[in-house]
């Protein structure tokens, strides 16, 4: 295949959320949830992860602003594990331990650096397509030391999200290249890699080691109408996405690396 560019995902792609989550939710478990025992942490970082609620899908279509979806995701994680009431106003103080310690904890996952080297390297085009906020994405990136990625597509750019096919679309747009000729990286494998491959980008499903939201990550449907819970590598690769566990995999698995004909 040819490759003329690559747009990449941001968290759980080039930057470790679920590490930052961890951090922010084992200091939100202590102060708030302290009879919830240090051991069941794993847990409690897996339902946010999963949004068992939907609500980060709701944000990402349009249907609530950022601040709201995580209010809602904080009531129902105090609901399951036996809190007190997650109210409008005892929520500031919860989100300020919470974003706080989670905005501290970003780093950049080891592959990143190098792996965005060597897409400029190899003479390709590169920019980051995401379901964030684009200031929100730009500040992150900057203090993961990934600063010169351009953001080209947040959630706020059309007032929607992944996976509806127009933000991956737009991305190449922006980016300058022909959808068919450029590739979307991601951790998700339908909400990113199947549904650029359904917009005509190459999708590639990074399935970091250690780095699945588990099963029930199914807040809203998938591209193909079915539940976001697809997870299985050769089901993806059937419907045509490439796989990685490693950002070092990717020149191998999109060809370039040398020099390019097409």
């Amino acid at each position: 295949m040819t490759t003329d560019g690559i747009l990449f995902d941001v968290d759980d792609t080039l930057v470790d959320t679920k590490g930052a989550f961890a951090a922010a939710l084992a200091a939100v478990r202590a102060e708030y949830l302290p009879h919830v025992p240090r051991e069941h942490e794993p847990e409690i970082l897996s339902h946010w992860r999963t949004d068992p609620g939907g609500y980060y899908s709701r944000y990402t279509r349009g249907e609530m602003d950022h601040v709201t979806q995580r209010r809602l995701r904080a009531a129902l994680l105090h609901e399951t594990y036996g809190g007190a009431p997650v109210t409008e106003s005892s929520f500031v103080a919860w989100d300020a331990l919470f974003w706080g310690t989670f905005e501290k904890s970003w780093t950049a996952h080891d592959d990143a650096r190098a792996a965005v080297d060597a897409v400029v390297a190899a003479g390709l085009r590169v920019g980051v397509v995401t379901n964030a906020a684009t200031r929100l994405q730009e500040h992150k990136l900057r203090v993961a030391g990934l600063a010169d990625l351009p953001v080209l597509v947040g959630v706020d750019t059309l007032g929607f999200g992944k996976p509806d096919p127009r933000v991956f679309l737009e991305g190449a747009r922006l980016l300058g290249t022909d959808p068919t000729r450029t590739a979307y990286v991601g951790d998700e494998p339908t909400v990113d890699a199947l549904a650029a491959h359904q917009a005509r980008l190459t999708g590639v499903w990074l399935d970091r080691v250690g780095h699945r939201r588990g099963p029930g990550y199914a807040g809203s449907p998938a591209p193909d109408g079915g539940l976001r819970d697809v997870q299985d590598p050769d089901t993806l690769r059937a419907a045509g996405v490439l796989v990685i566990t490693t950002l070092a995999e990717l020149p191998a698995a999109l060809g370039y690396g040398g020099s390019q004909t097409g």
